[in-house]
């Protein structure tokens, strides 16, 4: 059918034929058999009931059993949802009782994540999996087309959030308007590296090459020598990094080894941001460094390309809002602000999600009427281009003026000795997580007086450790309660 993602990725995967469209641990799969693999698994899920209003949901390694899988049951008119994996087993079960869905696939590298006693139906892909296996029941049927049964108004994919603050969210979005965050122009030579967890950005990314007729290169897991042997060997030409991800591979001691000429885009997004490291990324890997920001719930709200960072102040912003999509900012006192006044991040956009699975409550607080409001603080220029300053949970408002984390945390990346910084609000005080650098010594008390000296807070407020690597959460983002606790 077209206008179903699903059916659009299944005809440029035919179109590819014997050609590779996924490649994982040095092995191809063909268009032809990424087709195949999901027609079985799509008839398997049809035998056991699954089909249209159902939820299906994944714990699902980078692989491409893993992708089939989640293709093959929206074949068949399911929603699909990659869960997040919180580390906590309880935060597990109450995301399953909070999505509810009507079958649970794990495969013997996620088996672990499943809950115990979990109250859902269980299929696994794998010796290890428990449940019925959805492998072999795939292996006895035929790899014919399976005629796609997703209606464009159907609930077609929910989103999972990554459970910073609690048990995760799963934003709800139909086929017609997640087909349509995924379309892209034709780009045979597009090959995009996937190392991030599914559950996130990295399906959007996938399907979305899938679909323009390039090539997913999938591995298992980050890991910044890894990813740099990744981009050489596989020619990679476009890659998704969080802020994190990006610092440790530039300072990589492999990175001025590694030929890295294929790449057209690397763009990260999905944490802070400050410009001093956003200046040494791209000193270091050259104009190829794009950013981006946006939520689960509304995708992606503006991007900076490469080409856009052709000015000193454009290293503060996160670029023009895309097509389509209306940002707005709320001011403390609840009026619409103008530009370059701050306030907290209002986005209206046609890839937005319907709400929230299950949490009605939530649902209204966070969408009205039409807008999507994000928690998060910035401001719009003159030029339109939109300036996020970090989470207004985590802002304290000086003589009328925000004082929030990403400017905490580019007053110290200033600092000689500094590599990278995460900061969160504690009880009264900043905490900062700071990476030393190879150079000159990381000094605290320089931290301390350049924020003082920057924000007019007191040398006191501002508590910083020194780390080896900033506490991260299961997604890959600095983890703020982490933060906090290294007080």
């Amino acid at each position: 059918m077209v206008g179903v993602y699903v059916a659009d990725l299944i005809r440029r995967a035919s179109e590819a034929g014997d050609a590779p469209v996924v490649r994982y641990r040095g092995q191809s799969t063909s268009g032809h058999e990424l087709n195949a693999m999901t027609f079985r698994y799509a008839r398997a899920l049809d035998r056991l009931g699954i089909g249209r209003g159902d939820v299906v949901a994944f714990f699902a390694p980078n692989t491409p059993a893993g992708l089939a899988a989640r293709y093959a049951a929206a074949l068949i008119g399911a929603a699909t949802v990659y869960l997040s994996a919180p580390p906590s087993a309880g935060r597990r079960a109450a995301m399953m009782e909070r999505i509810a869905p009507r079958l649970l696939v794990s495969f013997d590298e996620t088996a672990h994540l499943v809950p115990e006693n979990a109250a859902v139906p269980l299929a696994g892909i794998g010796d290890g999996a428990p449940g019925i296996r959805l492998d072999e029941l795939a292996a006895a049927e035929p790899g014919e087309p399976v005629p796609c049964r997703a209606r464009p108004e159907d609930t077609g994919m929910l989103g999972s959030s990554g459970g910073t603050t609690g048990v995760p969210k799963a934003s709800v979005r139909s086929f017609a308007t997640y087909t349509a965050m995924v379309q892209a122009p034709a780009d045979p030579g597009r090959r995009q590296l996937i190392d991030g967890k599914l559950a996130y950005l990295s399906q959007t990314f996938a399907d979305t090459t899938l679909i323009a007729g390039g090539t997913v290169i999938l591995r298992d897991t980050f890991d910044p020598g890894g990813t740099l042997a990744a981009i050489e060997a596989e020619k990679i030409t476009d890659l998704l990094l969080l802020e994190p991800q990006l610092e440790e591979v530039i300072s990589h001691p492999d990175v001025a080894g590694r030929d890295l000429s294929s790449l057209r885009m690397l763009i990260h997004g999905g944490a802070s941001a400050p410009p001093t490291f956003r200046r040494r990324a791209r000193d270091r890997l050259g104009p190829v460094i794009g950013h981006g920001y946006g939520t689960n719930e509304v995708g992606f709200v503006s991007v900076l390309p490469p080409e856009e960072h052709d000015r000193p102040e454009r290293f503060t912003c996160a670029g023009r809002p895309r097509p389509g999509v209306s940002v707005r900012v709320r001011a403390p006192d609840g009026d619409i602000s103008g530009p370059g006044r701050a306030g907290t991040l209002e986005v209206r956009s046609p890839l937005a999600a319907d709400g929230y699975r299950n949490l009605p409550e939530r649902q209204a607080a966070a969408f009205a009427g039409g807008w999507y409001r994000t928690g998060d603080l910035g401001w719009l220029d003159g030029e339109g281009y939109l300036h996020v300053l970090g989470r207004a949970e985590d802002t304290v408002w000086i003589g009328g003026s925000p004082v929030a984390a990403g400017m905490i945390e580019e007053a110290v990346c200033q600092v000689p000795g500094v590599r990278f910084a995460a900061a969160a609000r504690g009880e009264g005080s900043w905490v900062v997580a700071a990476v030393p650098g190879r150079g000159p010594e990381l000094s605290v008390a320089a931290c301390q007086r350049a924020v003082a000296r920057e924000h007019g807070v007191s040398e006191a407020s501002v508590l910083v450790r020194a780390v080896e690597r900033v506490p991260l959460t299961e997604q890959g983002k600095p983890d703020p309660a982490a933060i906090r606790a290294l007080a």
